[in-house]
């Protein structure tokens, strides 16, 4: 377990962002043990001007007016830093050179902000974790003053999408061999990162089970059975057309779909469909009831490069409550294929579900997906990173 350590968090994901976060969840779980000084996304002039009314901007803006105070505490050993600077807006640069610069610039602001208060703070001989972040975060290993060891956290293959991938197919593999080790959320990503660090490890995936003990409250009722899924509906993670497939084949089960829409799935026919149903975007404390209304929790993948290795959250907490669940078959799911229903197929998916109603009833089942469910804490992953990172020292002394 790394303990008694100054750690500086920097990556993609804002303190205030609305939807599960594992970054969030880690920095809580290193902040029984240590000091944390969790840096939230600053902001860049493109999104200070198209996303004007967001309420993350508008929270930058005010520290960036010193309205707020840009150093916020969560708890006694946890910080957020609101940095006071805006950064330039350049992944649109063709050029690699040119790019390189500004984004050093960038940096240096960046830097120059953390550095302030981790002093303000007392920090010292800091470890830097940096959560996917391979612009922003691109030379803070060598900015920030005292930085012992840098860990590069990957859960998504990124480069895969096409705003990261103009840059980020040359950077990330930079940022990843100057990293002391690479932590991945699956194997999968744990073996590409070892392409550029040997010293790359697979540390698993953590869940916050906290809502468990919580009371459930009744949801809207669907007729059963109930065919369900929590979470984004993008079309670069999701596969609208199986969805589509599933409802029009089995017009009796009710197929109901939780969570915000990108624009294809907004135009898509299957809001033409009776037995579809849209909730739109629901609080994260009412997720747990929705999956619970549940009769079979599904997560329609759409297989591609950032699917493939992807380590979906909501397949740990569909098992929490001992919901079947039935999910497409990618590397990633392959850990999961004694508790779930793995398919290929539009047709696979409907035999499945299928016998996933049949069998939803199993108590010792249900006894099984929860305890699988509950193997994964955040506590586990941080204490298997901390192994590695001490394993990876003693290597090097």
């Amino acid at each position: 377990m790394i303990r008694n350590r100054d750690i500086i968090i920097v990556g993609l994901q804002p303190w205030d962002i609305r939807i599960g976060s594992n970054c969030k969840n880690m920095a809580h779980e290193l902040s029984q043990h240590n000091r944390v000084l969790y840096v939230n996304r600053a902001l860049d002039r493109i999104s200070a001007l198209r996303a004007s009314d967001d309420e993350k901007v508008l929270a930058r803006k005010a520290s960036l007016r010193g309205d707020t105070n840009d150093l916020q505490p969560v708890t006694a050993s946890l910080w957020t830093l609101d940095p006071r600077t805006v950064l330039e807006s350049i992944n649109w640069i063709p050029m690699p050179l040119l790019f390189d610069r500004i984004n050093l610039v960038n940096n240096k602001r960046l830097a120059r902000e953390i550095n302030q208060a981790a002093k303000r703070l007392g920090f010292s001989d800091a470890l830097l974790f940096i959560d996917n972040d391979f612009f922003r975060a691109q030379y803070l290993p060598e900015l920030l003053e005292g930085v012992q060891e840098t860990i590069y956290y990957i859960r998504d293959n990124l480069t895969s999408q096409p705003y990261f991938k103009k840059h980020g197919v040359r950077l990330e593999p930079l940022l990843m061999k100057k990293a002391t080790i690479v932590a991945a959320n699956s194997a999968y990503l744990a073996e590409y990162g070892a392409k550029y660090n040997k010293s790359s490890f697979d540390i698993g995936q953590g869940c916050d089970f906290s809502w468990l003990n919580n009371e459930l409250p009744v949801v809207q009722s669907f007729n059963s059975p109930v065919i369900g899924y929590v979470g984004a509906l993008i079309t670069s993670r999701l596969d609208p057309a199986l969805l589509e497939k599933i409802a029009t084949q089995r017009p009796d089960w009710s197929l109901v779909l939780v969570g915000p829409e990108d624009e294809a799935f907004r135009n898509s026919t299957l809001h033409e469909l009776k037995n579809v149903h849209f909730t739109g975007n629901r609080p994260s404390e009412e997720l747990p009831a929705w999956i619970h209304s549940f009769d079979v929790c599904i997560n329609p993948q759409v297989l591609n490069e950032m699917t493939i290795g992807n380590y979906p959250r909501k397949i740990d907490e569909y098992l929490a409550l001992g919901k079947p669940v039935v999910a497409t078959d990618t590397v990633a799911m392959r850990m999961f294929a004694s508790y779930v229903y793995l398919c290929s197929s539009p047709a696979d998916y409907l035999a499945q579900i299928e016998t996933a109603l049949q069998e939803g009833d199993n108590i010792s089942l249900q006894e099984a997906r929860k305890a699988f469910a509950l193997s994964h804490t955040w506590e586990q992953c941080i204490g298997l990173m901390g192994a590695y990172l001490e394993q990876t020292q003693n290597v090097e002394a």
